[in-house]
This record gives C-alpha cells, sequence and structure tokens, in this order.
C-alpha cells in the first residue's frame, strides 16, 4: 500500500521537505522535531509505505491514533516536515523511499535529506556538509555548506531516497553533520539546523532551546535510541568509505 492520506489541506507553493527519519545521534529526528515545534507546524498527512511498521501512536493527553510517520506543514515557509517516531529496517528502506519519492515528484518537494556521521564528541563544534543531486549543488553553493572533506556512503531510509533522486534526476540536498554514535546528539541536531537547513530552506528557527534543554531531550530520546541499537536497525547514517578503498 502506498499513499499519502491529507488531513489538512495545507497551501504550498514550492516546499521545501525536511526529512526526519531517525539515525546516529538521532540528529535528523531531534532536528525535525525541534522545527516543527519552534514553527508551530501543523498536522498536514498521514504516511502509509509499505515497509514501515504496522503499529499505531498515540499522544500525550490525546485520543487520536495516527501513523508512525506524518507530515507537518508551514505555508508561511513554504515548508514541510517528515517526523517518524518509528525506526525503519533496513531491508524495507527501498519501498520506503520509492513510496515517498513518487509523492515529492507528485507535489514538487525540494527534499533535504538529514545523516548522522558518527564521531567521538571533542571540544570543537561536529562539523556539517552537504552532498547534492541534480541542481542541489545551488542550493549548498547559496546557504555555504562546505563540501565533503572524506568518501563517504549514506545508508537506511535516507540513503535509498537520496539513491532515487539521483537516479530520477531530482533535485535534492544531503546534509551530514558528525554525531555521537551512541547517544541523542542535540548539539549536533543545532548545528544541523544552524549551517544547513535553515540557510538552505531560507527559514530562521530558534536553537537556544536545544542547548538549554539537551539533557532532556537526551532523556526523551533515549528510548528509541536503544530499540534501534538492540534491533541493529538503524534508519539512517553516514559513514567514511576509507573501510572499502
Amino acid at each position: 500500500m502506498t499513499r499519502i492520506s491529507v488531513v489538512d489541506d495545507v497551501s504550498l507553493e514550492d516546499p521545501t521537505l525536511i526529512e526526519g527519519f531517525p539515525g546516529v545521534g538521532l540528529v535528523g529526528k531531534i532536528a525535525t522535531d525541534h522545527i516543527i515545534d519552534a514553527h508551530g507546524m501543523s498536522h498536514y498527512a498521514n504516511v502509509h509505505c509499505d515497509g514501515l511498521p504496522p503499529v499505531t501512536v498515540y499522544r500525550e493527553s490525546e485520543t487520536a491514533a495516527t501513523t508512525p510517520v506524518r507530515l507537518y506543514a508551514d505555508s508561511e515557509n513554504d515548508l514541510v516536515a517528515l517526523r517518524s517516531d518509528v525506526p525503519v529496517k533496513p531491508g524495507a528502506a527501498t519501498e520506503v523511499a520509492a513510496c515517498l519519492g513518487a509523492w515529492f515528484d507528485e507535489v514538487d518537494l525540494f527534499p533535504v535529506f538529514l545523516s548522522g556521521l558518527g564521531r567521538e564528541k571533542g571540544e570543537e563544534p561536529p562539523e556539517l556538509y552537504g552532498i547534492a543531486t541534480g541542481d542541489g549543488g545551488e542550493a549548498l553553493a547559496r546557504a555555504e555548506v562546505s563540501e565533503p572533506p572524506e568518501s563517504g556512503l549514506v545508508s537506511g531510509p535516507t540513503g535509498a531516497m537520496l539513491a532515487a533522486a539521483l537516479e530520477d534526476g531530482r533535485d535534492a540536498v544531503g546534509l551530514v553533520v558528525e554525531s555521537d554514535p551512541q547517544f541523542p546528539d542535540p548539539e549536533a541536531a543545532r548545528t544541523l539546523i544552524r549551517d544547513g537547513i535553515d540557510p538552505v530552506a531560507g527559514i530562521e528557527t530558534p536553537t537556544d532551546g536545544l542547548v538549554e534543554q539537551a539533557t532532556e531531550i537526551r532523556n526523551a530520546k533515549q528510548q528509541l535510541a536503544e530499540r534501534m541499537q538492540a534491533a541493529n536497525e538503524e534508519s539512517t547514517q553516514a559513514e567514511p568509505l576509507k573501510m572499502f578503498q
């Protein structure tokens, strides 16, 4: 089954999509969740794709059940964000990418894919760089996002969606940030937003809360991180290619 079920008809012109599947450091999810909350984005659509876990989620103080992967929209910023409450098994990545890719073309979205590169944390801020398909490199140049300092690959649904964009000639951007390989990393998510997502999407997102509430965020996301590690199901991650060269 492949269906994007719209629940709130939001007016969008040439929207940018921020993708937030959980992965290394949960940076994509933390960043996307924060953007949704900071901009007051509305629940736009539910995602029904083969390959997604057949589960239902619910919210505190709400009786309505919903899908584990949802889309949120902000007409003022012409922005769409994909929020995922579940990891995606590696074997299902291609199915999920095909499902979402068809919808990207239908709505004419410009996707910004997010991934963490596992690195032990030091005193220096995490590095961020970008990759692109189609004419996505123009957006990276305008945003002054750095080029990769080394060869690497992106896996999981994020890697599969980038691969589909490359194959189909779709314009897209992939942002990679150094992230804690074991624990939720709100500091890396802040770098991802401040130096990558905001300049590419042309928005301004306050990020002070990500630092002030770092411990709270880590605790809230830790259960998901542990579940992903136990199942060996990192949804998305970047990794150096040196091991293969």
